[in-house]
């Protein structure tokens, strides 16, 4: 279409998670870790996996033969998209954007409990699986500003797989929190640049309402808010407050390298972040503590938690996204929230949030032990023997069942 189009962004978000999650805390108690270790420390509640109709071996051939014919997937897929409805090459379609990945690839039955893709240690509690699926259009409620971004790049062995005999990937976990970090930083620099040449004034925390982050756990997202307050008080320190100025000045000579390395650094920044985090952090970290990592689809389930839990506040906001994979790459970009349709999407979106939250209690609930819970292993490891799936509990209610038979030549489905 030759027009140019206006107000391109995300007409409407669903979002779906696994019904089944695991307390992290009967998960310490059974894995005889010390208490905090996979809920105080990362800052986690509770982690989510998938049962046999939604595992990546079930999935994985319906998404490439199926869905692919008509979306693009991941944050890539969302600026492709912008781009293209922006350009003179849009047909007048909507785009059709999904962020899908699961991080624990089985729930495996061994001596009766749950074992995860992640061996047990720090790592074990950054478990989680999700779907996202965002229409892009014009005239949207939620806008990206797409003159106000910028992207990070680089190659360093964070989370990989050497060992080809076992499905655990290796994890370092220092230098993928600094990996992340950097690439933070790389972004928040670059966003304030292009703020500031398209609207004349200099770019600081607060300028945005809100901010939701690529969540592996939580308490990287406070560090990481920690970590903007903290370059806003290095780019200009009339920024913040006098308090917070005088907590930071000891670390205000450190190289960017020595800044990585300082853990005092890191609770001086969350202590004067604190209050910010609150207004600005909090409500868009819902989702991600109670399903947790979700790859692809974590930013964007930290996005929905916002507008489940601030909708009826949204509109005319502004919301920093900053979204990571290891590796590394990432992207920071800003959403405008118009007041046109803004209170639908997120009323829409809310209903199903609310229901598949409160199935998702309903179906795990409290008094249940972390062996009875393996049942679902049991039926995991069935679909891996092509065997058919004995019922349907568990799958939230109107939910879609893709695949209908498994024939057993050469693992087809």
């Amino acid at each position: 279409m030759a027009s140019e189009q206006n107000n391109v962004g995300i007409l409407a978000m669903e979002i779906h998670f696994p019904p089944t999650r695991l307390v992290l805390e009967e998960l310490e108690a059974h894995d005889e870790v010390s208490k905090g270790a996979y809920t105080t420390d990362p800052g986690q509640e509770c982690m989510g996996f998938v049962i046999e109709d939604e595992d990546v071996v079930s999935m994985s051939k319906s998404i490439k033969t199926f869905l692919m014919r008509i979306f693009e997937g991941g944050t890539a897929a969302l600026l492709n998209c912008v781009n293209w409805v922006e350009s003179s090459s849009w047909d007048g379609r909507y785009g059709l954007v999904v962020c899908t990945d699961s991080a624990i690839v089985f729930v495996h039955l061994f001596d009766n409990f749950c074992s995860q893709v992640y061996a047990k240690g720090p790592a074990r509690a950054t478990g989680g699986a999700a779907a996202i699926a965002m229409v892009v259009g014009p005239d949207a409620p939620i806008v990206l500003e797409s003159k106000i971004r910028a992207s990070h790049m680089s190659h360093v062995y964070d989370i990989y797989k050497p060992i080809l005999d076992s499905e655990d990937p290796v994890v370092d976990s220092e230098i993928s929190q600094t990996c992340y970090l950097k690439a933070l930083d790389s972004c928040y620099k670059g966003l304030c640049n292009k703020y500031e040449k398209v609207e004349g004034e200099q770019f600081s925390i607060d300028n945005a309402a809100y901010f939701a982050f690529h969540s592996p756990y939580n308490k990287l997202v406070q560090k990481s808010f920690g970590r903007l307050l903290y370059n806003d008080f290095l780019r200009n320190a009339s920024s913040i407050d006098e308090s917070a100025r005088q907590i930071l000045a000891p670390f205000e000579s450190l190289t960017g390298d020595e800044s990585y390395q300082r853990h005092d650094l890191d609770e001086a920044s969350q202590q004067v972040a604190k209050p910010l985090y609150d207004e600005k952090v909090e409500p868009a970290t819902l989702i991600p503590k109670q399903v947790g990592n979700m790859y692809t689809a974590s930013l964007y389930a930290a996005f929905a938690s916002l507008l489940h839990n601030k909708h009826d506040t949204l509109a005319g906001q502004r919301v920093i996204m900053f979204s990571y994979g290891g590796g590394s790459t990432a992207t920071m970009f800003s959403l405008n929230l118009t007041k046109v349709n803004i209170l639908l999407v997120c009323q829409t979106l809310q209903l199903t949030l609310l229901a598949n939250l409160a199935f998702s209690l309903d179906f795990m609930r409290p008094e249940e032990s972390l062996a009875s819970k393996t049942t679902i292993g049991v039926k995991c490891l069935a679909a891996f023997f092509h065997q058919e799936p004995t019922t349907s509990e568990g799958l939230i209610p109107s939910t879609e069942k893709l695949m209908v038979k498994r024939l057993p030549r050469l693992n087809r489905r």
